[in-house]
């Protein structure tokens, strides 16, 4: 017997007929003697409604009752989910952030989880009974709803996960796990049986959309089996039919690259003739970070005569024109001759913990695109990745060549 904690998101609970199929997936897992908590999303599309009425009544909400508001979604699915599991005879009841309770800190619309007490749920639990956990939610120390920001309902079930010390966490989507890059574009991509924390990190942040990142740092922190599986197919006679999110001890052999992510949510800023002096940086960076603009890959070219610099750098395509007010604004401080942004970018990762003890893999990634043609503009490395940003038009192309590349393509 096991202690499980099962997720279903707003696509596999997304009319009355997916609830009920979701009822029969908890119920086989209760019919094989595990101990069993579910963690719901809202149904799809609920909360891009909700938070649309908030914004038709007013553009500048109070976020603690847009809190109140969004939260509702969940609420309905966990409540219909333990009727669903009712009818079919599986003893079960719906939990609320504020119920169990999760406590969650001030920061309305993004929340992050301070504690979780689980004693009640742990011991419904123990006697058989399924706990229906609405995910995205918990609430604050002053009694308040407070929402965990888009995709929650993930770091809500692998922090329940963690706290009820449950043998595995299963996230179930529209996908069947997690491939080595995009099976849309790439045909010969393939399913990863087992990754790592730390493959699965960098891949959620550089754009693989499987799992959300907050979810998966907590699940490396708290050592939480992850496993990725789909809520539409079935996987006859296997024990893990997904992809297992796991410690690298866990994975006898590491492949050399896992996998190749793509990001289309990158946009280049460059800044032309700044002046080569100490505190440049700063001053540039500086008024973003005041903005609450994120910068990610950044690369300085020196000018001949060692006077004048340009600084090229990546910001999220959606802070773009933000980004270039902000710098605009600064412009006679910063001293530089002109900006030049390009929205039609796309920053293309390859990733994998064989990386740590094998020389020329960067050599690899940037062969396989010179033969292409394609022209690298930024360049980001980390231990266990290597990032390039290019021009747009070459994403397919680019995937389909560093897949064969690195041998991906193969059964």
């Amino acid at each position: 017997m096991a202690r499980l904690v099962l997720k279903f998101g707003g696509t596999s609970v997304g009319d009355i007929e997916r609830i009920k199929n979701v009822a029969k997936k908890v119920k086989q897992e209760v019919d094989a003697g595990h101990e069993v908590a579910v963690v719901v999303s809202a149904m799809s599309g609920v909360t891009n409604q909700l938070v649309d009425y908030c914004r038709q009544i007013s553009r500048v909400h109070d976020q603690a009752e847009y809190d109140a508001v969004v939260a509702s979604g969940e609420q309905v699915t966990s409540g219909l989910l333990a009727i669903a599991l009712q009818e079919i005879g599986i003893p079960a009841r719906s939990w609320q952030g504020w119920q169990i309770p999760l406590i969650a800190d001030e920061t309305h619309g993004k929340s992050r989880i301070e504690r979780i007490e689980t004693t009640p749920l742990s011991e419904n639990m123990s006697q058989g009974v399924v706990g229906v956990v609405a995910g995205f939610q918990g609430v604050t120390e002053k009694g308040r709803i407070a929402t965990l920001g888009r995709g929650g309902s993930d770091t809500s079930a692998v922090a329940l996960a963690a706290a009820l010390g449950a043998d595995r966490c299963d996230i179930y989507t529209d996908v069947d796990g997690v491939y080595t890059t995009d099976p849309r574009i790439v045909k010969a991509a393939r399913k990863l049986h087992r990754v790592t924390y730390e493959e699965m990190l960098e891949m959620a942040s550089l754009g693989a959309k499987v799992l959300q990142t907050r979810s998966v740092e907590m699940a490396m922190k708290h050592r939480v089996r992850v496993q990725v599986l789909s809520t539409f197919e079935e996987a006859p006679g296997s024990d893990l039919p997904g992809t297992l999110v796991v410690d690298e001890d866990e994975i006898v052999e590491q492949e050399l690259v896992s996998g190749i992510a793509y990001s289309r949510d990158e946009a280049k800023i460059t800044l032309v003739g700044v002046a080569d002096q100490p505190g440049v940086a700063a001053r540039i960076f500086g008024p973003l970070t005041d903005a609450a603009i994120n910068v990610d890959m950044i690369v300085q070219n020196v000018s001949e005569d060692g006077t004048t610099t340009d600084m090229t750098f990546t910001v999220g395509k959606a802070d773009l024109d933000r980004a270039v007010q902000v710098l605009e604004k600064s412009k006679t401080e910063l001293n530089f001759r002109r900006l030049i942004s390009d929205a039609n970018v796309v920053k293309v990762s390859v990733i994998g913990v064989g990386m740590r003890s094998h020389a020329g893999v960067a050599q690899r990634m940037f062969k396989a695109l010179a033969d292409r043609g394609i022209n690298i503009q930024v360049i980001s490395t980390s231990e266990i990745k290597v990032s390039v940003l290019i021009a747009e038009e070459y994403t397919e192309l680019a995937l389909r060549s560093l897949h064969t590349a690195y041998g991906l393509d193969k059964a």
